[in-house]
């Protein structure tokens, strides 16, 4: 919990600090910088879908625009991994936790639709980390192993039944590792800077021997 206020403090602070910022037009008619903010919810594919639910996320991000159409953005996400209930009461990890966080770079392509609607293209790559929690055990050599255990990287036998092997101890473990992501969304101007957006982005992170696949949908503002 302590985190996720930090996180939300850290947001509104990267919002409000941004918002302050000059975004003047251009001689060519465009601002020169881009802001955005938003949150919303998603779920995980893959090995970690199988072990996770829908749950929150959220992003925020600032950069240049080279014309009216064509910008880069550097942005920050957050992605809650929430796991099932189901995995925490039969796997062995019932208080477990986890998140996905990413700083990527990333090209955008703007096109207005006239009036106030607009669509937009996005996509880039970066650092991503894969975080997860849980309370301290130690797994004896023998131990039978779980499915959730490779999120933590537990070393397990291969053939038949596969063991723990050697002893080991699951707490608290990350994994970083390049990514890519791709996606886009609709926006809709309700002032003469500020639009609203919506957006569904698919994020790839190659975080260990288990990837990481997400797709947040996303509410927020862009200016």
């Amino acid at each position: 919990m302590r985190k996720r206020r930090l996180f939300l403090l850290a947001l509104c602070g990267l919002g409000i600090t941004a918002a302050s910022a000059q975004t003047e037009p251009t001689s060519q008619g465009f601002n020169r910088f881009n802001f955005n903010v938003g949150g919303g919810f998603g779920g995980a594919f893959g090995d970690v879908g199988k072990l996770t639910g829908t749950s929150y996320n959220g992003v925020a991000g600032a950069g240049l625009n080279l014309s009216p159409s064509f910008g880069v953005k550097a942005e920050y996400m957050y992605f809650n991994l929430k796991f099932d209930d189901s995995v925490k009461a039969n796997q062995g990890v019932p208080d477990a936790t986890g998140h996905l966080q990413s700083a990527t770079l990333n090209l955008v392509y703007n096109h207005s639709l006239g009036g106030k609607l607009g669509v937009y293209a996005i996509g880039g790559g970066g650092w991503y980390q894969r975080s997860v929690d849980a309370r301290r055990q130690f797994l004896p050599e023998g131990t039978v192993c779980q499915p959730a255990y490779r999120l933590w990287e537990i070393m397990c036998t291969t053939a038949g039944i596969q063991l723990v092997d050697p002893a080991q101890t699951l707490s608290s473990h990350s994994n970083d590792g390049g990514g890519y992501n791709f996606g886009g969304g609709f926006t809709y101007r309700i002032t003469r800077k500020m639009k609203i957006y919506v957006e569904g982005r698919y994020h790839h992170s190659y975080t260990g021997s288990v990837h990481t696949n997400v797709f947040p949908v996303t509410v927020g503002l862009r200016w």
